[in-house]
């Protein structure tokens, strides 16, 4: 016998992420919702507690419970969107399409844990059948196109990388969930576990008729959803709530519509209120305002209020104005009861009235106060810093030779996405349909086909061999010494470093800090895909004392052998951020020159970008860059160009 779910009505806490669920399920067509949350806080288990809820599916004339289908993280696009039936095609000679997990999923729930390291181009196909509530299947031949409504529900750990902001905007909703502070609701959440885990059926008996009444509200509201009016004083209010918050795109206007009205037919009501358009923005625009890696996520409650106000009086100055008194003033009978200061002539212009001859600003000009410049002692005006990140924008630094790791956008790798390169005899790497038909031909002869159909043998399947890009593990080595710890020189250095990081954001890497100071190097950041997280372990970084670079180095070795065990295809670059003066112990430079060699013996790619400056030069990162076998860039010249250059020069 089966075991009984964990009951959706039983879940303490967690109202938002609950609420999003079923309205979604209310309205497929807001385009599912993406859960952002730490480990351990029921994610998992209310996604599969609502597939429960959802109405039986008629199949073919016989009634089914609405399935939960899970998409793993390493599915190939063959089986998301399904592909060319090749047994059918070798066995009868006919062209058919076997479906994939998106045909499974249709009225049901579609489920991908841990989102956020799915590749980027499943993302994409799983939103668009979201959105569409349809699959078009054009490839290997075949022509195909089938229903997919279903509720799609990501789940990420921000911990272990972001999505993309293009990819963000595609959900139609994201919370973020939390595990509570407070020690009763603790207590309530382990004793209604620790009660299921003791005897799941009598638990989920408990919970029956609860469960019952929701999903009998679910069917409701969607009976009711075409119903459901939603008026130009609501619509103007939308559309003035997204402009206010600056979104792109007239997508969030559309998911806020669609959200207040399924929020409006799940209350039983046919009428969208103000009320049902706080509850979409709440669900619907915080993760629309990212449009950074480095930007916080979420809208706090105090901008939605203010933004709420602005967007009523922008809701009721579109209301239709009321028919004029035709006794009443008009404008071309002005109350002479109603004049008051704004109707006062040139004569009774009083002293903050003043024209452009009186030191005002000009009408039209739109001019503004200017904010004192903050002086030196000496009277010259001080400026601020330049903020970091914004000197350069990174490009290509890509690792010498080609891999087979995690999919990215930086290096060369063979992976199951990308270009065809040329056929191979491996299987599981799709079909090289013209390899296929080229090893096929070659044997027609001794098959004895003289006409007809072409006779195809098992043996004659070649697959596909295929290189795309992968993402890289980026090691930083940033010397926070006392010879670095100069203001400018700092500054340039921790712009440089955010930069590089959010080029590595974009490209999928995942990085690790490893900052240089006092007596030892210390690994500020273990290797994460959450480049939040590593800007602000940077921003925190301490300063000053002696450069122990050997440690640096031999610290930066240390962690790629060690995430080789972890991940053997995920190669690696080391990028040292470092004037090169060595300080600390016995022959700080040749101890480090040894450390260098060690990391070029392993194989690791790098790159040293030179912090040095001054009219005193040493040249001791130059120094570094050769015993690492790496690149070498002077940190005045770090542009998206010079770095590329640099990396291409030494592979």
């Amino acid at each position: 016998m089966q075991q009984s779910g964990f009951p959706f009505s039983a879940i303490v806490g967690q109202d938002q992420l609950r609420l999003s669920l079923v309205l979604c399920a209310v309205h497929p067509g807001i385009g599912g919702v993406l859960v952002r949350g730490e480990k351990g806080t029921a994610k998992s288990t209310v996604v599969r507690a609502l597939a429960a809820l959802l109405p039986e599916v008629i199949d073919e004339g016989i009634a089914r419970p609405a399935r939960l289908v899970e998409l793993p993280v390493g599915a190939t696009e063959d089986r998301v969107v399904g592909s060319l039936d090749l047994e059918k095609v070798l066995r009868d000679g006919e062209r058919a399409f076997q479906p994939g997990l998106l045909a499974a999923a249709h009225r049901g729930v579609l489920y991908v844990d841990e989102v956020n390291l799915l590749h980027d181009h499943l993302v994409d196909v799983l939103l668009d059948a979201a959105a569409m509530g349809r699959v078009h299947v054009e490839r290997d031949g075949v022509s195909h196109s089938h229903a997919a409504q279903f509720v799609l529900v990501g789940t990420m750990n921000p911990e272990e990388g972001e999505l993309r902001p293009q990819l963000l905007d595609r959900f139609g909703l994201a919370v973020e969930v939390t595990a509570s502070r407070d020690v009763d609701t603790r207590m309530d959440v382990v004793r209604r576990r620790l009660n299921y885990e003791r005897d799941p059926e009598s638990f989920a008996a408990g919970y029956a008729d609860s469960d019952a009444e929701i999903a009998r509200k679910i069917v409701d509201a969607r009976s009711v959803l075409d119903d459901v009016v939603l008026d130009d004083t609501e619509l103007r209010r939308i559309a003035a709530l997204c402009a206010s918050f600056d979104v792109d795109g007239m997508r969030a206007d559309l998911v806020v519509a669609r959200t207040a009205t399924a929020h409006a037919a799940w209350r039983g009501s046919v009428v969208v209120e103000e009320a049902d358009v706080r509850v979409a923005a709440e669900l619907a625009l915080p993760h629309r305002r990212r449009r950074d890696p480095f930007d916080e996520p979420g809208i706090d409650d105090q901008a939605l209020d203010d933004a709420m106000r602005d967007a009523a009086e922008q809701a009721d100055a579109g209301k239709p104005e009321p028919e004029p008194d035709p006794d009443g003033p008009g404008p071309n009978r002005p109350d002479p009861d109603d004049a008051g200061p704004d109707d006062a002539g040139p004569d009774d212009a009083g002293p903050d009235d003043a024209g452009p001859d009186d030191g005002g600003t000009p009408p039209g000009c739109g001019g503004t106060e200017q904010p004192p410049q903050p002086q030196s002692s000496n009277g010259s005006q001080e400026r601020n810093a330049a903020a970091p990140g914004a000197q350069f924008r990174a490009r290509l630094m890509e690792v010498p030779g080609v891999g087979e790791g995690a999919p990215g956008r930086r290096s060369r790798s063979r992976s199951s996405q990308g270009r065809a390169v040329r056929p191979t005899t491996e299987r599981g790497k799709g079909l090289h349909l013209v390899g296929t038909l080229f090893a096929a031909a070659e044997e027609q002869v001794e098959r004895g086909r003289t006409s007809g159909r072409f006779v195809l043998r098992p043996a004659d399947l070649r697959g596909a061999l295929r290189e795309g890009r992968e993402g890289n593990l980026i090691v930083f080595v940033v010397d926070a010494s006392g010879s670095m710890a100069a203001r400018d020189r700092l500054s340039a250095v921790t712009g440089a470093v955010l930069s590089l990081l959010r080029d590595a954001y974009q490209r999928r890497d995942k990085v690790a800090v490893v900052t240089v100071r006092g007596r030892e190097a210390e690994l500020i950041l273990p290797p994460t895909s959450s480049v939040d997280v590593a800007v602000t372990r940077l921003r925190r970084m301490k300063t000053g004392g002696k450069s122990p670079l050997a440690q640096g180095f031999l610290k930066a070795r240390e962690v790629v052998l060690r995430e080789k065990v972890r991940d053997p295809l995920r190669r690696a670059l080391v990028v040292a951020m470092t004037d090169g003066r060595a300080t600390g112990g016995t022959d700080p430079v040749g101890r480090a020159r040894i450390a260098a060699t060690r990391i070029a013996g392993d194989g690791i790619a790098s790159v040293v970008v030179d912090c040095e400056s001054g009219m005193v030069r040493l040249g001791l990162a130059a120094d570094f860059a050769q015993h690492l076998q790496g690149g070498y860039v002077r940190l005045a010249d770090l542009s998206a160009e010079q770095v590329a250059a640099v990396v291409r020069a030494a592979a």
